[in-house]
């Protein structure tokens, strides 16, 4: 699709910045800051977080890109994304993708000279695997896309750990994995108020394939995994009182949300978790920076 001549040099502007998909950028940097803290045993350097999070910050947007470019043609057909810029025209995917690689490789060039190798390449590594593991593979293939594909978004985490040692370890591969199991029903319950679109599009999301209650089950078995993941992190972690009390408080509230889903699988109860759950990493994530300050 060529790019439309009507929009000003501003709305271009704001184009770009959509393809990045802010939004999800922000929740992903929510988990690196609080796991430097965890790594440095401490407050972390300022210059660090920084450099951390706009390096962390650029290859998540540029990932986000390159997604955008992928899913132009399915994009047109779902209601929640027909007004994402290239739908729009409001440029051509060409030079989206220039944009993208852009950014992606100002990314791995930041982080190698502000941060470290390691952080670099995971974070380039994120972006791969996002684009062709779950954007080019899994999406339009099977109903466990979400599940594999949202390895990607619980990146942060090991790039934020490795920011600080210059390596990893088990905390990270824990926290890792809590992110890991988050994922799906935090994406799930929104796929189940969009399902019809979904379905328009020939996306097998698992509510536009199985039913609702299907879905339920799948989302409460994952939460239990991840609350169980939280206290796994307690141990391996050296966490304290406070972290721990948290974890078990939040976990609580989501798997009473996931379970008001199941007992009333419908879009009024999926949104409710949905929301929760972006409430729930926030405050895990906040409870962990500040129980290793206190």
């Amino acid at each position: 699709m060529p790019a439309s001549p009507s929009f000003t040099p501003r709305a271009r502007l704001v184009g770009y910045v959509a393809l990045t998909k802010p939004r999800i950028v922000e929740l992903l940097l929510v988990t690196t800051v609080p796991t430097m803290f965890v790594a440095e045993g401490g407050v972390p350097s300022v210059w660090l977080m920084i450099a951390t999070v706009l390096g962390g910050a650029l290859a998540a947007g540029g990932a986000n890109a390159v997604n955008m470019v992928v899913d132009r043609d399915i994009d047109s057909l779902m209601e929640r994304t027909s007004q994402r810029p290239l739908v729009r025209g409001v440029m051509t995917p060409r030079a989206a993708m220039v944009f993208a690689v852009v950014v992606e490789v100002a990314a791995f060039a930041w982080l190698v000279a502000t941060v470290n190798l390691l952080s670099a390449v995971l974070a380039v590594s994120a972006t791969l695997f996002y684009v062709f593991v779950y954007s080019l593979w899994l999406k339009r293939s099977t109903t466990r896309n979400i599940v594999i594909g949202g390895a990607a978004g619980a990146a942060p985490v090991l790039i934020g750990w490795s920011a600080i040692t210059n390596s990893l370890a088990w905390a990270p591969v824990v926290l890792f994995l809590v992110i890991f199991y988050w994922t799906p029903p935090h994406f799930w319950a929104l796929a189940i108020r969009y399902r019809e679109d979904y379905s328009a599009a020939g996306v097998p999301m698992l509510p536009s394939v199985v039913s609702l209650r299907a879905t339920s089950n799948r989302i409460l078995s994952y939460a239990a995994v991840m609350v169980a993941l939280t206290v796994v992190f307690w141990s391996v972690a050296g966490m304290g009182v406070l972290y721990l009390v948290s974890a078990l408080m939040l976990g609580t509230a989501f798997a009473v949300f996931a379970v008001a889903v199941r007992r009333n699988p419908n879009e009024r109860t999926a949104m409710r978790l949905f929301s929760f759950s972006i409430t729930y990493v926030t405050l895990l994530f906040g409870a962990i920076a500040l129980d290793v300050v206190l």
